[in-house]
């Protein structure tokens, strides 16, 4: 994994995904203490970033692997991605998903086009059950994460911010990274490493899922007690993939551990001041920059919005809690 292959997928992804601005509001530079500057992905093909990774993933097969398929495993932005990408390269796709997911991402998983294969993310192994099928039906499997591909694709992100931050006159400080097993902020942290090395990508994760922003903290990989039940189900992951964390561990700062209260209140405020839509999991990131500002250095600071895909009810309850 390296940055010829970010540069690489950057060029196959040219044209047909969207390059999604930085936005900025007075009234959110307020509350963080300084320049905050957010790079709204949720406005992406499919309503997250993770049509990057797919695409990157999909366009890097041969003709043949395309024509037998693919297989993944995604708890609802991944697996929206991947059927995106693979119906433009005429690619059967199969996904699993849990059967906690939220609705709307299943249902849009099957509007894709994907087969879905619904499992209990709680008794059930997603990992063996996606290798299983995948041996079964000669199916090329594109892991969420730990996937060198997936990684190139999401750092298309760190390319971006990099260029469009200097426009702002900002060249250095924290990059803030809605984390789930670190493919979307390893990819931003080997971008930035060569791009804008006075910035340092972050992670962060909410309470109770925080397996990424412990492993850092001890220095080798941490598993989440619950896969479960938490309301950033888009970032729930059961701990940092082999590939990402070594990356993460190299060249991330340490993580920062946002509450379920602080999410809510940042999808509302990203929606009252940015008039953008994100789910929970996709709000962490500016969560962190406006209520946890003492634990960020410099004057300006960059956060992620890594997805849009909610539900009504909890989009509901976000406007409700402010």
């Amino acid at each position: 994994m390296n940055i010829d292959m970010i540069h690489a997928a950057a060029k196959r992804i040219k044209g047909h995904g969207r390059v999604t601005p930085l936005l900025s509001s007075p009234y959110l530079d307020d509350i963080a203490g300084r320049k905050l500057l957010v790079k709204p992905e949720c406005l992406q093909h499919t309503g997250s970033f993770k049509f990057r990774g797919a695409w990157s993933a999909i366009s890097a097969l041969s003709d043949d692997e395309r024509k037998r398929g693919v297989i993944a495993f995604s708890s609802g932005n991944h697996a929206q991605g991947i059927p995106y990408a693979a119906a433009h390269f005429g690619a059967p796709s199969v996904v699993v998903m849990p059967s906690d997911a939220p609705a709307l991402k299943i249902e849009n998983t099957r509007a894709l086009g994907a087969e879905v294969i619904l499992y209990d993310r709680e008794t059930e192994d997603r990992d063996e059950i996606g290798a299983k099928i995948a041996g079964d039906r000669a199916l090329t499997l594109i892991k969420p994460f730990d996937n060198p591909q997936v990684i190139a694709g999401q750092g298309t992100i760190g390319l971006e911010i990099a260029e469009q931050a200097k426009d702002f006159g900002v060249t250095s400080g924290d990059v803030l990274v809605c984390c789930g097993g670190g493919g979307l902020t390893s990819g931003i942290a080997l971008a930035l490493e060569e791009q804008a090395p006075n910035m340092r990508a972050r992670p962060v994760e909410p309470e109770g899922y925080d397996d990424v922003c412990r492993s850092l903290a001890r220095g080798a990989i941490q598993r989440n007690e619950k896969q479960s039940g938490g309301l950033c189900d888009a970032i729930i992951t059961p701990q940092p993939g082999e590939l990402t964390f070594p990356i993460m561990r190299r060249l991330c700062g340490p993580g920062i551990v946002v509450t379920e209260e602080e999410v809510l209140k940042a999808m509302a405020l990203i929606f009252q001041r940015l008039k953008v839509v994100a789910e929970p999991g996709g709000a962490v990131a500016v969560a962190a920059a406006l209520f946890h500002a003492d634990e960020i250095e410099g004057d300006n600071v960059i956060a992620l919005i890594s997805g849009g895909n909610v539900d009504g009810e909890v989009f509901k309850r976000a406007l409700e809690s402010i």
